[in-house]
Parts: C-alpha cells; sequence; structure tokens
C-alpha cells in the first residue's frame, strides 16, 4: 500500500494473478460441469430407450431415417466431422426380397396314420336321381398330431438251473441273462428318459422345477432334487468323456472364437451367494469341418482360466479387447469390429436427433460389412483358395475404407468428451485398432466375435429362466450338457436323438475306449450315411 492508501503496482499484480487464477478454475469448473450434463444426459436417453424401445439393434435403421430429417435442424457443430465414404467401386447391395409367407407343409419323412370318414349309407343316393353313388376320389388334409407318454420298461432277465445238478449236487449253479449297463445304475431313468429332461433343460431353457411339472402332467411324479442328480450324473459318469475329447481337438483347431458370460452359483466356497462366476466360451472357425462349442464354468474372470483352457495355444484367437484374453503370448490376437460398432450404437442412441459422429462411424461400418458379405459370396479364380481370395477383396476394398475411418477417428478424438458414449466408442476403437484391422491379412479371419455370441445367447435366453446354478458341481455339469448341445446346434445334428445314443452307448465302453464315433460331427456324417 503506498502513503496514499492506493494499492502497490505489485499488490495490483498479485491481485490480478488471483483473479486469473480464480477464472481458471471456474473455467476449469465449468468445463467439468458441461461433460458431467453430457454424461447425465447421454445415461437418461439410454435408461428412456431401454425402458421404451425395441432393444434390437434394428432400431438404429430407425434412428438414422430420423436422424436425415433432421439434418436442417441440428446445430450442434457436427458437420465438420462429416466426412465422404471412400468408393469402393463395388455395386450396392441388393435388398433381399421378402419371403412368400404361408404355411409349410410336415415334413415327408413323418409317419402318416389314415383316419377315414365315410358317408352314412343313407347319404349315399344321388339327391337328384336317387341312384347309388359310387365313390370317385378322395379328399385328404393334413395335421400334424403329437402324443406326449410315458411307459415302464420291464428290464426281463432269464434264470437258469441244471436239473442234474438240482436233484443230485450240493449246490444248484443259478445263470441269470446278463442287460445292458445302464446311464445311471441304480437310477429308473432310461437313456431316453435322461435326453428328455436334458433337451428340456438345455435346448428349450425350462428350469428344473417345470421339467418336474412336465413329468407329473405324464403321470410320473419325479422332483426336482432327482432331475438334478440326473443332470449332474449324466454330466460327471459319461457327457464329460466328450467334452474332453472335443476340448482336445478344439485346441488344435487353427482358429478358435473366446468369449465370456456370467453366472450366478449360490453355494460357493469362500464366495457370497450374490456374487459373480462365469462361463467362458470357446468355438471353432464358422467354416471348420469339425464344428465345436466349449462352456468352462469358473468362479472368476482372471487371465488363468483362458490360459489354463487353451494352454500354449498357438493359433489365431478372436476375442473382445478383455486382457485376460492377451496373456495368451502364443496365440495371434483379432478383435471383433462388432463390438466396435455396438459402442457407436449407444453412442447414436444417446442423441435425441440422432446424427453426428456416431451416425458417420456406422456408416463406415456399414460400408465394412456390405463389403465383407460380397467377399464371402465371391468365387475364387483358378488355382486360388477361398481364403486367399477373401483376402485379396479385402485388401481391394475393405482396406480403403479402414484408412479413411482411421483418419476420422483421430480427427475426432481430440473434440470428444472422454467420459461419455461417443468418447468411450473413439477411444475403444482407437485403442483396438491393430487387432480389429488384422483381418484383412488373412482370409480365414472373420470380421467380428458374432458366430461365438449368438451361440452364448442360447445360454443367457436359458439363464433367463433358470436365473442361477444352485452349487458348483451343478454349474459344471450344465458347462458341460451346455457344450454338447450348443455343438450338436453347430453341427446340424438332433440333440435329442444324438443324447439318446451317446447315453446307452458310452456305459457299454470302458473308459480308455475310443468315442471319437460318438462326436456330434461324426455322428452327423454317420447319420447322413
Amino acid at each position: 500500500m503506498t502513503r496514499t492508501g492506493e494499492p502497490s503496482i505489485a499488490e495490483l499484480m498479485a491481485q490480478l494473478a488471483a483473479n486469473a487464477a480464480e477464472i481458471a478454475a471456474l473455467k476449469a469448473e465449468k468445463e467439468a460441469l458441461s461433460q458431467r450434463v453430457v454424461k447425465l444426459e447421454e445415461e437418461l436417453a439410454l435408461a428412456k430407450l431401454h425402458r421404451f424401445a425395441p432393444r434390437s439393434e434394428k432400431h438404429v435403421d430407425r434412428l438414422f431415417n430420423e436422424a436425415e430429417e433432421a439434418a436442417d435442424e441440428d446445430d450442434s457443430g457436427d458437420g465438420d466431422d462429416v466426412v465422404d465414404l471412400p468408393d469402393t467401386g463395388l455395386p450396392a447391395v441388393e435388398s433381399a426380397v421378402g419371403k412368400k409367407r404361408g404355411r409349410r407343409p410336415l415334413p415327408e419323412d413323418l409317419p402318416r396314420e389314415r383316419v377315414g370318414y365315410d358317408l352314412p349309407d343313407d347319404q349315399k343316393a344321388c339327391p337328384c336321381c336317387d341312384s347309388q353313388m359310387h365313390r370317385m376320389g378322395e379328399a385328404v388334409t393334413e395335421q400334424l398330431h403329437i402324443e406326449v407318454k410315458a411307459k415302464v420298461l420291464q428290464n426281463v432277465r432269464f434264470k437258469y438251473a441244471c436239473r442234474h445238478c438240482d436233484r443230485t449236487g450240493i449246490n444248484t449253479p443259478v445263470v441269470i441273462a446278463p442287460m445292458p449297463t445302464q446311464p445311471l445304475p441304480g437310477s429308473i431313468a432310461t437313456a431316453s428318459t435322461l435326453a428328455f429332461a436334458l433337451v428340456h433343460k438345455y435346448v428349450d431353457g425350462t428350469p428344473l422345477y417345470r421339467v418336474a411339472q412336465t413329468f407329473e402332467r405324464a403321470g410320473v411324479p419325479i422332483s426336482r432334487g432327482a432331475l438334478a442328480h440326473w443332470v449332474i450324473g449324466s454330466s460327471e459318469k459319461h457327457l464329460h468323456r466328450i467334452y474332453d475329447a472335443l476340448k482336445l481337438r478344439l485346441r488344435s483347431q487353427p482358429l478358435i472364437h473366446g468369449d465370456e458370460t456370467t453366472v450366478q452359483v449360490l453355494k460357493e466356497k469362500d464366495k457370497e451367494a450374490t456374487s459373480t462366476s462365469y462361463m467362458w466360451a470357446y468355438r471353432s472357425s464358422e467354416d471348420s469341418d469339425q464344428p465345436i462349442v466349449l462352456l468352462d464354468y469358473q468362479p472368476g474372470r482372471g487371465q488363468v482360466h483362458p490360459q489354463t483352457f487353451l494352454g500354449d495355444y498357438r493359433g489365431i484367437l478372436v476375442s473382445d479387447g478383455y486382457t485376460a484374453w492377451r496373456t495368451l503370448h502364443g496365440a495371434t490376437h483379432v478383435g471383433c469390429m462388432a463390438h466396435s460398432r455396438r459402442r457407436f450404437v449407444e453412442a447414436l442412441k444417446t442423441r435425441k436427433n440422432g446424427g453426428g459422429p456416431p451416425e458417420q462411424a456406422l456408416r463406415f461400418f456399414e460400408q465394412l460389412y456390405r463389403i465383407e458379405k460380397q467377399a464371402r459370396d465371391k468365387t475364387p479364380d483358378a488355382g486360388e483358395t477361398t481364403a486367399d481370395c477373401i483376402r485379396r477383396f479385402r485388401q481391394q476394398h475393405s482396406l480403403p475404407v479402414l484408412n479413411a475411418l482411421k483418419a476420422w477417428l483421430d480427427a475426432i478424438a481430440p473434440k470428444v468428451v472422454p467420459d461419455t458414449k461417443l468418447g468411450d466408442a473413439v477411444s475403444y476403437t482407437l485403442n483396438q485398432w491393430d487387432y480389429l484391422t488384422r483381418y484383412t491379412s488373412d482370409g480365414r479371419i472373420p470380421i467380428d466375435n458374432n458366430i461365438l455370441e449368438r451361440e452364448i445367447r442360447v445360454f443367457a435366453t436359458g439363464r433367463k429362466s433358470w436365473l442361477f446354478s444352485d452349487t458348483a458341481d451343478g454349474a459344471k455339469a450344465s458347462a458341460v450338457v451346455y457344450s454338447l448341445m450348443l455343438t450338436c446346434r453347430a453341427c446340424g445334428v438332433d440333440p435329442l436323438a444324438w443324447l439318446r445314443y451317446v447315453l446307452t452307448e458310452l456305459p457299454q465302453r470302458d473308459e480308455r475306449a475310443d468315442i471319437v464315433d460318438l462326436l456330434p460331427f461324426n455322428f452327423a456324417r454317420t447319420e447322413a450315411a
């Protein structure tokens, strides 16, 4: 302070610096609050969509239309981020022609039973001249008739004794005819009954208490506990042998898909009943001549689980960006383009009028998937393998689109708010870029992990019905049976027929016996022959 009471230059400079610091702090606080508002608005928009709107990604098409209609009204300043997609030189994909609707004919291989309906004798006279009419043909309509019947099999084993020894000997030998070893010795369930229960639970997604109700309606009361013992017993005594054989073959395949999903187990050692456990999922490539789908139950999500399951696997591993998969250092890792696309779908849903960067990104993905479809439909040149043909096509048409997408992502990355759906989508795609684009270097590699995600969806649908596993043993048994049912599905094999055959045949074979003929893909070839 000067003698006149005026502040000194030093004091004014200090006050100026303090004001500048306060302004900077307020600006930073305002920016943080603005980002917080954007994030909360996104969460609110997604919450409304999840509650009221269709959850399918097909809903995105409608959002695209809304975005186009509102383009002139949108003043969000996103116009600078819109770029023209590169010309691939490919013809547009024609829209699929809708299938004609109508009742499908009943399968020709179903047995036919004729039920005749004739006129009474007093109605066989001609209404015009009263002469006797003759039969000149028949009108046939077909209906589907299904009966669910239960019956009791009486296993009658004939006994034989020697009359001579009976009269003269001290001991009378008695010989009784043997019967085939049963799947669960001492149980009332035949292989067919076990197959029926397993298919109901693991293919149809029916909880065991409702399977028990099905038996009761058929006049046979079976408790839920007994059904659980049937499931676990079938898995531990027999089906695990098929599972282990499939696991060995899967690990020898050149490409494996990997993913994981949650499951709840109520009674698990050292874990709360509400804690989350996991089903780790593995699948062979879509074009494999040995389709295999395996689930592996584990209490956690650590890297040790895929490492233990796959061992020193040296092939191609397709997965999402979860780091546990990338710890398999001997594998060639490939990302999932669908995971990246899905993040932009979520970002698009948060925008009131659609449009903007999320829609622009989705148009890139749309073009990539259109190219992929045409690549797989293309006929290879003479002397060229299918994989080489696909690789050549991708190099020619997919790479320019990917290069344009990368340049666009690099340009908008500094502009997006990090803690938002769009920020997450951009960050994920850039961080995973090398893995996401690796499919263009090898025609055997798929663009995404969707084939395995479709398999997991079967498990997820069943999980909505039965909600949880009671014990870890039950979860392990479920993993085995689900694996075999999904493998049958991938092989085009009727799971009920396969289970009936396998549960009849396996008990007759020694633990060390060859069971390769029982694997679903070999069973399918045998049935076809």
